[in-house]
């Protein structure tokens, strides 16, 4: 299973509960606003079934028939806006009712006597009805009651849930953009980090800059520690393998000159082991100098100037030979390595072709897939079909690269061991020059 399967992204959690705070928070709101909406609705009809309530219970305390109290609209037929008035076995109805009667279904709880409490019923038509009803004590109790159809309750209602559920479900959609800019706003830092991290290793920058935001601050302090302990940790192995070098090098420098007399070695045979160990020597401690070099992807390195400096040596060197060394190498392509491994890598191909060619060397590169590829070609002999096959067992990865292939020395396995470690290679094969053609890739 993948991280990103695994473990979901901020984004994802951080959006993933802004959207379930959001929804929830919308439908407590609406469930509060729907309550208000309710008891705001139901008091303004409670308010207007009461005041005719009032108007009829004045009318019976002062004499007058309550006939005469049959305004609009409890006086059109139809609608359901009516009252009646029970006094013992007489009913007194508004004219909406037309000698019908309302029938209470809920009479529901009369918390304090002489006051108005709700009711449900059906009117002459069945239609549904919402109802107040006050019963008045006294010598002749009478009954009140008055009512309207229950749409004048729920219709409102549900006209203001309608455009209440709108308002909402815009508001839901402003907050989660909202939402979703704010949680990319949030997490620009640690893009902004990932892009810095991205350009120290590539070597384009030194360190990740300390101005970030203070929950970040402390992250980056300790990754740009780190940086800092691994270059200082480089530097120390580097000069570890240079006192090596010292002290494994002068001894055998030492043996060679002692043995340079030839009363002390007749046949040679000692002065060609400690060659050998010279060799193998110098060899090892390119390896071990390079592998120091874990993370060396940080170090970006021109390729034009390495080249130009390293053919005016060469010009120089091979001045007696008249060697001419052709450069068709763009200024602006850099690869990710060691200046001082170019130099030793890019040297040792050169001045095998310079010692090899006739007249002619020709150095060219391109960049392609995320690589470089620098060729290095001499017009000389070139790879005979036995010099072939000895050059692909020393290119075989795996291979000890203890000998070099005759007549290319040890630089050739020495500038393949180096490519490899900053995961490149290096082939061998034909030049249009006829000679030899080498071509090292590295990393850009």
């Amino acid at each position: 299973m993948s991280a990103a399967t695994a473990h979901p992204s901020l984004r994802t959690r951080l959006l993933g509960a802004a959207v379930v705070l959001v929804l929830a928070a919308l439908v407590v709101a609406g469930l509060a606003i729907g309550v208000i909406l309710h008891r705001f609705v139901r008091g303004q009809l409670d308010g207007r079934l009461d005041a005719q309530i009032v108007a009829l219970r004045a009318g019976l305390e002062a004499g007058i028939l309550p006939e005469s109290l049959d305004a609009p609209p409890f006086d059109r037929p139809g609608p359901g806006w009516a009252w009646e008035v029970r006094r013992g076995p007489e009913t007194t109805r508004s004219g909406s009712l037309r000698g019908g009667d309302i029938r209470l279904t809920e009479p529901g709880p009369e918390d304090v006597p002489g006051r108005p409490h709700p009711a449900w019923g059906t009117g002459p038509r069945g239609q549904p009805l919402y109802a107040r009803v006050v019963t008045l004590p006294g010598t002749q109790p009478a009954t009140i009651v008055v009512a309207a159809p229950e749409g004048e309750l729920y219709g409102p209602l549900r006209e203001a849930l309608t455009s209440l559920a709108l308002a909402l479900g815009i508001l839901g959609l402003c907050l989660l953009a909202g939402l979703a800019f704010q949680v990319r706003l949030g997490l620009a830092p640690l893009r902004r980090l990932r892009t810095d991290l991205a350009s120290v290793r590539a070597g384009t920058r030194e360190r990740v800059p300390a101005e970030q935001p203070a929950e970040i601050a402390p992250v980056v302090a300790e990754l740009n520690a780190l940086l800092d302990q691994n270059a200082r940790n480089l530097e120390r192995a580097r000069g570890h393998v240079a006192n090596l070098a010292h002290a494994l090098k002068t001894p055998l420098a030492t043996l060679s000159m002692a043995l340079a007399a030839p009363t002390r070695d007749p046949d040679g045979a000692l002065r060609r082991e400690v060659e050998d160990m010279d060799r193998r020597v110098r060899h090892h401690l390119r390896r071990a100098r390079a592998a120091a070099l874990a993370g060396s992807a940080r170090t970006r390195t021109p390729l034009a100037p390495q080249l130009t400096d390293l053919r005016n040596a060469l010009v120089r060197l091979y001045a007696e030979k008249g060697v001419a060394i052709a450069l068709a190498v763009p200024d602006d392509l850099v690869v990710s390595c060691e200046g001082q491994d170019l130099d030793e890598m890019l040297g040792n191909l050169v001045d095998n072709a310079c010692r090899w060619c006739r007249g002619r060397v020709q150095v060219s590169a391109v960049a392609e897939d995320g690589a470089v590829r620098v060729r290095v070609e001499d017009d000389g002999p070139g790879l005979n079909a036995e010099a072939a096959e000895a050059a692909e067992a020393v290119m075989a990865r795996g291979r000890r690269l203890d000998e070099g292939v005759p007549g290319h020395g040890f630089g050739l396995p020495i500038t393949l061991e180096l490519a490899e470690l900053y995961g490149g290679g290096l082939t061998l094969g034909r030049a249009d020059l006829g000679g030899l053609r080498a071509e090292l890739t590295l990393p850009a």
